[in-house]
């Protein structure tokens, strides 16, 4: 007697981003955030990609045709060794909670994957290090770490978890003022530089892209095309830059894009005429100033790096304060990454 072939229950469906809007964004309605901000998201993230859209893969329950979950890979323009590729970042995985199982969740992922060899250069993600297993599983490659970076500007706040907090103010003030006298006479020893903050991404940015992209390493193509659409254009979250330039011809010689949570300053991304190298002490010795002049107590930043574009940071008192892994893959399975070859901020990810 032979076996009767058994339907499967679940099938991956190529998604459109056109098309699929709706059916994406009802998925996501309880799963991955706030309603009104997953709809603007979409609309920038997928409808408004700076190039190609997003890889799509929907996932069906075909007994009864409903759509239970969702997964994509936003592209990215990134340099490996100096060679222009195509990127791409997973995104946006979601199951709806009726079929919230292992099963439904690796079967997106692992097409995901597929569709990344198949398109892409390079598919990487900054999952949960609880779902590290499963990433391994699908083959994905544990390529570092990206380190959350703090450093403290005003000290009041912090003194408070030691003390009462009418006494915070007074036995911070030594350390407020210990930290702001060195950062001068730091000053004093550097090379000229002018600060000033703006709304939007700065026409110079291509000039100084073009005159100081790495010729090593994995990083993401930072021009003023990107850069646009990665913060201006994002319903996200509002970001400034800082500009530093040299007095004189106005050269825009490094940026920040800041974002504020309350009074702490996070630099999603940043680049600068050494960053190549590091971005020089100088530079940083800048942003903290800024930082301070506007009222911020704190400063952070998230960087994957070999530990050589990290040092200045560190010199300049910042200190690691968490990590998450970055996994990754490559379409040529002979090609490797390495932990020192990742060049990744947290504007590599999908907000």
């Amino acid at each position: 007697m032979s076996a009767v072939a058994q339907a499967p229950v679940y099938a991956i469906h190529d998604g459109d981003v056109v098309r699929d809007r709706d059916t994406v964004l009802a998925i996501w309605h309880g799963n991955l955030g706030e309603s009104e901000r997953m709809r603007a998201k979409y609309d920038w993230f997928y409808l408004g990609a700076s190039g190609d859209p997003p890889l799509l893969r929907l996932l069906r329950h075909e007994p009864d045709g409903s759509w239970a979950g969702a997964c994509a890979a936003g592209r990215r323009r990134m340099l490996m060794h100096g060679r222009e590729i195509q990127g791409g970042v997973m995104v946006d995985l979601a199951v709806t909670p009726a079929h919230r199982t292992l099963g439904p969740a690796m079967m997106l992922q692992q097409c995901i994957v597929e569709a990344g060899r198949r398109e892409l250069d390079v598919l990487y993600g900054f999952p949960n290090p609880r779902a590290a297993a499963v990433f391994k599983r699908i083959g994905y490659r544990h390529w570092g770490d990206i380190v959350r970076y703090a450093r403290v500007l005003r000290y009041s706040r912090y003194v408070r978890h030691w003390l009462p907090a009418p006494l915070a103010p007074v036995a911070a003030w030594p350390l407020d003022t210990a930290a702001r006298t060195r950062d001068l006479l730091r000053r004093l020893t550097q090379p000229s530089t002018k600060t000033a903050w703006s709304d939007v991404a700065d026409e110079r940015i291509d000039a100084l892209w073009d005159s100081s992209a790495p010729k090593d390493g994995l990083t993401a193509i930072r021009d003023a095309r990107h850069v646009r659409w990665r913060f201006d254009r994002s319903p996200v979250a509002r970001t400034r830059y800082l500009l530093v330039t040299r007095p004189g011809d106005d050269t825009l010689l490094a940026w920040f894009a800041t974002q504020v949570e309350g009074d702490a300053l996070f630099v999603r991304d940043f680049w600068s005429d050494d960053a190549d190298r590091g971005v020089g002490m100088h530079y940083i010795d800048a942003l903290v100033r800024a930082a301070r002049r506007a009222g911020h107590a704190s400063i952070s930043v998230e960087i994957a790096a070999r530990n050589s574009r990290i040092a200045n940071w560190e010199s300049r008192g910042f200190v690691a304060r968490g990590q998450r892994p970055v996994f990754g893959l490559c379409s040529d399975e002979a090609v490797s990454v390495r932990a020192e070859d990742l060049y990744l901020t947290s504007a590599d990810e999908d907000e």
